[in-house]
């Protein structure tokens, strides 16, 4: 009986402040989809990086005849076989060294011509013009600063560069785009539980009658709250399982319908990662709803 009291005094509630409840669906929906999709943008970085810097190389760029009459770092010359030979023995000998690959002037040129054939400065490229190299892929990506403090100054090397500098903008901007939407969630989010709020405010002054006699015929403060919590949890839960279904949508049709069909070389995260945040967008819909109406009774609702 008592059950069932509960339960017919939540749809009363609901339909009493259907506009704001709505309001509180919408908003905890918005809300709760940039939380997950953050949370969902925060793995794909960290995915990426894993990904891109065990691929990164670092390049010990080697002077050539030009180099030599224009580059102050190849004021000696350019690089000598003996000095090759002595770098690459050098790098062999480094624990944080994982392969060691020469790429001569020739292998360069036909590189530079297959990526930029197109550009009009490739036709007045010549081989004797493109600079040998190393790369180095190290076991630690971090410890690039190692190769350069040791290999910059050296005679016979031009310059000293990590691919992986060239990622960290990529990665700045996405844990900025990230933060930016954490930034409009948490606004949705204030949003949100002022809607709450005021919608647990007016359906406890709309039913103060019922609540004055429940007091007087000894109910306890727990049973007269419970229909305007649990009418703020379900509102909330409605809006999480909306937030759900944009985060679902979001996966199929703009990661896995276009993003992964236009952009081959990411490797997105798939649904494995969606399914596991969905059960924590579902908790927190329901229960901050609940937790924020129910510090709200206590303020507004004497009991």
């Amino acid at each position: 009986m008592r059950a069932q009291f509960v339960l017919s005094e939540i749809g009363v509630g609901l339909r009493r402040n259907l506009t704001m409840t709505f309001a509180v669906i919408v908003s905890v929906a918005l809300s709760l989809a940039l939380f997950g999709g953050s949370l969902l943008m925060r793995e794909q970085v960290s995915t990426m990086k894993g990904y891109w810097y065990d691929k990164v190389n670092v390049s010990i760029f080697l002077c050539n005849k030009n180099d030599a009459e224009t580059d102050p770092n190849c004021a000696k010359g350019a690089v000598t076989e003996d000095q090759k030979k002595e770098i690459r023995a050098d790098l062999e000998k480094m624990n944080i060294v994982d392969t060691v690959q020469h790429e001569s002037a020739e292998e360069a040129f036909k590189h530079y011509k297959e990526q930029f054939g197109d550009s009009p400065l490739a036709s007045s490229l010549t081989p004797d013009q493109m600079q040998e190299s190393f790369r180095v892929k190290l076991t630690n990506p971090e410890k690039y600063e190692v190769i350069t403090s040791a290999f910059s100054s050296r005679p016979g090397v031009q310059e000293v560069t990590d691919q992986r500098s060239t990622l960290e903008n990529l990665f700045n901007l996405l844990n900025g785009m990230n933060y930016a939407a954490l930034g409009v969630m948490a606004l949705m989010l204030i949003v949100a539980l002022l809607l709450i709020v005021n919608t647990v405010r007016v359906s406890a002054f709309s039913r103060r009658r019922e609540t004055g006699i429940m007091r007087l015929v000894g109910a306890s403060s727990f049973y007269i709250q419970m229909p305007f919590i649990m009418e703020a949890a379900i509102a909330g839960l409605i809006g999480a399982g909306f937030a759900c279904v944009l985060l679902a949508f979001g996966q199929h049709f703009l990661v896995d319908q276009w993003l992964v069909n236009r952009i081959t070389v990411i490797n997105f995260i798939g649904w494995d990662a969606v399914l596991a945040k969905l059960p924590l967008v579902l908790a927190i819909g329901l229960l901050m709803p609940a937790l924020a109406a129910f510090f709200a009774l206590r303020k507004y609702l004497k009991v």
